[in-house]
Parts: structure tokens; sequence; C-alpha cells
């Protein structure tokens, strides 16, 4: 996940209008006919960048002729001027957004990663934002109105209209015009990064030790030093049990119930992040020397941090006026894609039948009928045929210390396609870290600075999902770095959305066994693989969807509490898989779609995730035949174009649902032939 990208948006240099202007029509008009002589600009350059910064201008910027002799004073005199102004914004802001993100990165070390004592004082530094008053302060000197009055502000309609027709410079200065159209208060943008960060932190360490934890027969299915995250950590072991021909069903019962207590907050508090007692998830039962009882739960603190993240972001929509909320503001501004078109993209596609066709096979596969937790299903993938021990003591064997993993990352890039050279650049520009958290990618911002992987790196070496997560956290710094090093200038480095990073993630994570020499026994592979990544996009959407929801319902319910949050989850959850779910799996009222940890920390982050699915099966379908290392660097060295435009000069196509729809149809048909097939064989084989 791009943290420091998640951070950048919500705390201030973002798009909208201030609700009364100071600078009145007429003046901005004499102002327009005052400029025009001093400039080789077109007319409507003129208007477009002097109204735009009027919007902004306060009475205490100064008065109504200060403003215009301002805008005299520093409208560009012609587009060579123009150009050289650029240069100089683009190294300056180089400087101050990449020195601001390696001092939030610093300062956040010891809640991120291992080998720190905790204190008390690391998330009051952690919380700390170099960058609250950079807005106000670049309004304050006038920096931010030279830039409104000579690279202005471009809506999404106007940047699909002109995209084939701008330059990458042209398209420099119109992400640069995103930068400041707003004036958020430093002490509101302050209280969204203590409430974000305070969020983080919580799910950072909520951690269940699955040692204690047992069925309602008191069995025991898990060592004394397994200790599993929520929800990531309980939902890869629910995966991985699926290989467990033996214990693997009860295992994912029990998994279950403890995400359902989490989503409940009927777990008790005894047992988050506590290795003291048994505990019995099922009948919710904890263990008292030799007999059970119940334990005050933890209530609702997941739905509390939920609803601070709601109340510190809402807090700055009164700034707003083009794109009053933050689901405006995340859809239009930040993804560039509009709420209702998501909504749309991802309810035709939960629709289609082809989803009950795949499911079918599932539970063909499986021998019973779904349960609720085969959203998570993982026999498609082609470790799924493999006991996750023997991965683990793979890995281990490879990755004994954080050292002996950094050291083969620039093999892991050649095995992928890149050069010599290039593995050693990119591997150049990445510093290692062993998380605490479940791991994510954190972006550099300057070409000085590195990019940083995180993930989990025990003390016994890292085990099989540690590398998992490495390796598609490893996808998103190889982005990091070509999206920085490699664009036609500073502010085009990025990409359209974050998706865009989940989808290269994707491409690299998928190849995690073949990158560790380890050949599965399928020989579907291709189909399987598609498979996978359709039910994770089926799974994904509805999760995203509630995401959504709640979010809506928290701006139609602004004094509501945690207990009514709470509720309003559970039920939006139960509506949303009784709609798009219960039909596939023939039962109600489920809340797992809740379960995400994104929902607390990581405020509507969860669209990027089915987004990346998308793309990620366009992009696939791109680099078969081709080589993965050079298409990688060729797209994502484009810079943050807007999506549709960047997709069709990465694939030739824009998004769609319907080819992946049709492939997995083809890839059910291949797959129940074969099956078939071989059932016959085996029939056959045994008559005789």
């Amino acid at each position: 996940m791009k943290r420091f990208l998640i951070l950048l948006t919500l705390i201030g240099l973002v798009a909208s209008m201030p609700a009364q202007n100071f600078i009145s029509e007429d003046v901005i008009k004499k102002t327009v006919s005052n400029v025009q002589p001093h400039t080789k600009m077109t007319s409507a350059m003129v208007t477009r960048g002097v109204t735009q910064t009027a919007a902004l201008w306060t009475e205490e910027d100064g008065t109504a002729e200060e403003f215009s002799q301002f805008c005299i004073d520093n409208f560009c005199t012609s587009p060579s001027d123009k150009k050289e102004l650029f240069q100089r914004l683009c190294d300056n802001f180089e400087a101050i957004l990449g020195y601001s993100n390696k001092l939030t990165v610093d300062l956040s070390l010891p809640i991120h990663v291992t080998g720190y004592q905790s204190l008390p004082v690391d998330e009051m530094f952690a919380a700390y934002d170099a960058t609250a008053h950079l807005s106000n302060d670049l309004f304050a000197n006038k920096i931010a109105f030279v830039i409104t009055l000579n690279f202005p502000h471009y809506t999404l309609k106007e940047k699909s209209e002109n995209a084939e027709k701008w330059s990458d410079l042209e398209w420099g200065y119109a992400r640069l015009g995103d930068m400041f159209t707003a004036r958020i208060p430093a002490n509101v943008q302050q209280a969204i990064t203590q409430a974000t960060t305070a969020a983080d932190y919580y799910i950072s360490n909520y951690n269940i030790h699955m040692g204690k934890v047992a069925s309602n027969e008191k069995r025991h299915f898990w060592g004394e030093n397994v200790k599993l995250i929520s929800h990531w950590g309980l939902r890869d072991e629910l995966k991985a049990a699926y290989a467990d021909k033996v214990n693997g069903f009860e295992k994912q019962r029990i998994i279950y119930a403890i995400m359902r207590r989490i989503i409940e907050q009927s777990i008790p508090k005894e047992v988050i992040n506590s290795s003291k007692r048994d505990w019995y998830p099922i009948a919710n039962m904890v263990s008292i020397g030799h007999s059970e009882g119940s334990f005050p739960p933890e209530r609702n603190v997941r739905y509390q941090y939920l609803l601070n993240n709601f109340k510190a972001i809402s807090a700055a929509d009164k700034y707003y006026q083009d794109h009053s909320t933050y689901l405006d503001r995340r859809f239009n501004d930040e993804l560039e894609f509009s709420e209702n078109d998501i909504e749309k993209l991802f309810s035709a596609f939960l629709s289609r039948p082809e989803v009950k066709k795949v499911a079918d096979l599932i539970s063909r596969k499986l021998g019973r009928r779904l349960q609720p937790f085969d959203i998570w299903y993982n026999g498609f993938k082609n470790r799924s045929s493999i006991e996750e021990s023997s991965l683990d003591a793979i890995t281990r064997r490879k990755y004994p210390t954080k050292e002996a993993f950094v050291a083969d990352l620039p093999n892991i890039l050649q095995a992928l396609g890149f050069t010599r050279e290039k593995a050693n650049f990119i591997c150049q520009h990445v510093t290692v870290d062993a998380s605490v958290g479940a791991g994510h990618a954190w972006e550099s911002r300057m070409r000085s600075d590195n990019a940083r992987l995180r993930t989990r790196i025990g003390a016994n070496g890292m085990d099989y999902k540690g590398f998992n997560i490495g390796i598609h956290e490893f996808g998103h710094n190889v982005e990091q770095t070509f999206s920085l090093h490699n664009v036609p200038n500073y502010f085009l480095s990025g990409v359209p959305n974050t998706a865009f990073t989940e989808a290269v993630a994707f491409s690299f994570q998928q190849r995690d066994l073949q990158l560790l020499g380890v050949t599965p026994k399928d020989t579907l592979g291709p189909y399987y693989e598609l498979l996978d990544n359709f039910w994770s996009t089926y799974e994904i959407m509805g999760v995203s969807l509630l995401d959504i929801q709640v979010w809506k319902w928290m701006y139609a319910h602004p004094d509501a509490d945690a207990e009514a949050l709470k509720e309003a989850v559970l039920s939006l959850a139960k509506e949303i898989w009784n709609q798009y779910y219960a039909p596939v799996f023939k039962v109600s009222d489920q809340i797992i779609l809740a379960v995400y940890s994104h929902m607390i920390d990581s405020p509507l982050y969860l669209t990027a995730y089915p987004l990346g699915y998308l793309i990620s099966f366009q992009l696939e379908n791109y680099f078969h035949g081709k080589n993965l290392g050079t298409e990688v660097e060729r797209m994502f060295s484009q810079g943050k174009l807007i999506p549709q435009y960047w997709l069709q000069k990465a694939v030739g196509s824009k998004l769609s649902v319907t080819p992946f729809v049709k492939a997995a149809s083809r890839a059910v048909d291949v797959v129940s032939a074969y099956e078939r097939t071989h059932a016959e064989a085996s029939k056959n084989s045994k008559k005789k």
C-alpha cells in the first residue's frame, strides 16, 4: 500500500474553492485586461489563471488593487518563461515533498518496523505532520498564487478531452495545477493525520495469538508462536487451510468465528495481543483456571477509530465547494473515476451469471456446499496443492535474515525479466525493513531517497506469508522507482491512482512460486491463475462497495456514535451480502465483508484493489509473450496521466469488465473438461 500517497491526499494539497470570493467579477475582468498586454500567453489562459487565483485570494492576502498588481507582476510573459518557472518549481517541490516524506518515514519507524522498544511518544511523533502548515505557508508567501496564476486547475472532463493533445510538458503543467486549489487550515490537516495515524497504530498491533486459540472441544491446531494480524494474517491462514485435508475445515470454522467476533466487537479484550489465556472463539469463552467463562468484549473500539477518521476528514468539507465530501474527492480527484461509474462497474461484475458458474466449479472441487468463508477459496492457486509448511521451509532456508532477502532482490528481478543493470538500479533505490504490521510499501518523493519495502521477517527467518507479501510490496517499489526516476518531469511522477500500483504488485505476487523455484503439479496454471484473480475480484468488490456505503451512511448520520456506526456496518454488510453473495452461497445475512482492516486505517482505499485486479488482467493479457521487465518499465515511465488515457497508451484499450468475465467463463469450461476427462480415465482404469 502506498502509505505516503494516502496521507498526502488526506492532509492538504487537494481540490476545491472557498465558498465566497473576496475578489469581485469586475476586478477579475479588469485584471485580465491589465495582464494581457504584458504577456504572449493566450487570452483564455490569462482569464483562467486570474479567475482561479481570485477564487483563493482573501482579504488577508491583500487588497483588490494588490491582487491585480500581483497578477500583472507574476504572470509569465511567454511560453519559455513558463517552462523555466516550471523547471524551478519541479526542483523545489521535489526538495519540499521529498524531505517531508523522509521525515515522516523516519519518525514512524518505531511503530512500523521491528527492533524498537515501544514508547508512548512514538505514536505522537508518528502523528506529527511536517506538511500540516505547508499549504498555508505557501499561500501566505504567495508561491501558491504564482502557481494558480500560471498553472491553473483542469477538471477531469477537460483532462479527458485534452489527453491526446497535451505534450508531456503540458501534462506536467496540468498536474501542477492540481496542487493548490483549496485552503485547508493547518489544525484541520493535523487532526486528520492524528486520526489516521492512531487508526493505523491500532490496526498494526491487532494480533491474535493462535497458540491459545482452540475449538469448542479444546483442540489446538496452531503452535505457540503463531501470531496472526487482523485481518491479513487471519485471512491468509484461512486460505492456507485449504491444503490441509485433515484439519483444514475445522481451522477455517475457527478463523471465521474469530473474524465475526472482531466485526461484532464481541471479541474479549483479554485475547487481543495476548497469550495469557486459551480462547474458544466459536463459543466465545475464555479459560479461567480449569473452567471457562466470558470476559468483557472490546465493544466498539474498532468503530470508534473509523468514526474518528470520518469526523477529522469531514471537518475539512466546509472548505470545499465543487467537491463537498471526501467521497467526491476520493473518486473524482484521486481515482479520477466517478463514484457512480465505480458502483455501476462493480455491480455489473458482481451480478454476472459467470460468477455462479465459477462458484459451482469451486463447490465441485471442494466436494461440498460453499461456506461463507469460501469467498477466500484458495484452491485455484498453483500453491494450493502445496502444504504451506513446505513453502515456509523453503523461504526460511533461503531468507533466514532480512539481509539474505535484500541480497536476493536483484536475482528476483532478473528472474522476472529485468536486465542485471536495471535490477541493480531498482535495488539501489529500495530499502527493506522488517515490518511490525502485515507489510506495506512506502514511496520516495525525491530521487535522492529510497522507497521502502516492509514485510514480516521473524526470528526464525521469513515464512511464506512474509515472502508472498514482500513480493507484492516489491512490485509497488518497482513502480515507485520507475514512476519517480523515469517520468518526463517531477509533477508527472506517480501513477494515475493507487489501483495502478496495486496492478503491478499483483503481477509480481502471482509469480511468487516461480521465484521460489517451485513447480506446481497443476497443468492448468494459467486458467487457475485467472480464476483465482476472478474470485478475488468478486470478493473484494463487495468489500469495496461496503466501504463506500459506510461512508455514505456516516455522512447521512454525522452525529452517530460508535455503537450506531457498528450496527450500521453490520446491517450494510448483510445487505450487500444478500444482494450479491447469498444467491451464490445459498446463505444470507453474513457480515464477513466488514472484516477488512483497510476500512479502519485507510479511508476509502479499498476501491483500489478491485480496480487493480481489473487493470492487472488487462496488463497480464498484454504481458503474454512479452518481456515483463521491459513492459513494466515502459508503462510505469508514462507518469501520472488520467487512468483511461494511461491504459490506452499502455495496452491499447480502456478499462472494461467484459473481457475478464468472458475469459473466466472460458477458463471454467477448460478446467471442467479437463477434470471430466481425468475422472473418466480414472473410472475406466479402476474397471480394468
